[in-house]
């Protein structure tokens, strides 16, 4: 399995605690499309592969595609990955990319809606519930086919980073045991 990320590698990290002892399922790479991204520094401390990549070599070559290519990943996770998927990578990887998207699609997805903006949003919206959503990607944001969606509840007292804290609480439960079901049916 390959992953994409982003940001910090939170849910990176979690992933390949996770699947430590569960041979033969491993993390090849993660691939970043940010140089200074803290996940390279949580790969370095797990003895990861990391690959870093700029914009041209995303979407306007095969460069990151003939990589992919390469390692021949079984499934490739976007865990707090920024960038819409090129369509040569999901042309080449047909129900093979998957998401993790913190909201309950389709409220709340689209460019733009990650991170602390979605936890804004649901705060200022007075949503009852929120949660998480794991899909599969397709040429849209955040509009492939759901896989799985997990809920908790908001109070009117929640700040958009204690709602940000329960999400992140969903993402470490389902996220890794959704990977490895999907594995076991590949």
């Amino acid at each position: 399995m390959v992953l994409f990320a982003s940001g910090s590698g939170s849910n990176v990290e979690n992933i390949v605690n996770y699947f430590s002892d569960k041979s033969p399922i491993t993390v090849t790479a993660v691939l970043t499309n940010k140089r200074d991204a803290k996940v390279i520094d949580r790969c370095n401390r797990l003895h990861i592969n990391a690959l870093c990549f700029n914009k041209h070599a995303f979407t306007n070559s095969d460069c990151v595609l003939n990589i992919l290519l390469s390692m021949k990943p079984d499934l490739i996770v976007l865990a707090g990955f920024l960038w819409k998927i090129p369509q040569n990578l999901i042309d080449a990887f047909p129900n093979k990319i998957i998401n993790i998207h913190p909201a309950l699609l389709p409220k709340y997805g689209g460019k733009g809606m990650y991170g602390m903006n979605v936890h804004r949003a649901v705060k200022e919206n007075k949503e009852k519930e929120t949660g998480i959503t794991i899909h599969y990607v397709n040429a849209n944001y955040d509009e492939g086919a759901i896989i799985k969606q997990a809920k908790t509840t908001v109070s009117p007292e929640d700040t958009p980073e204690e709602i940000a804290s329960k999400i992140h609480e969903l993402e470490y439960e389902h996220f890794p045991k959704v990977i490895e079901e999907l594995l076991a049916n590949s």
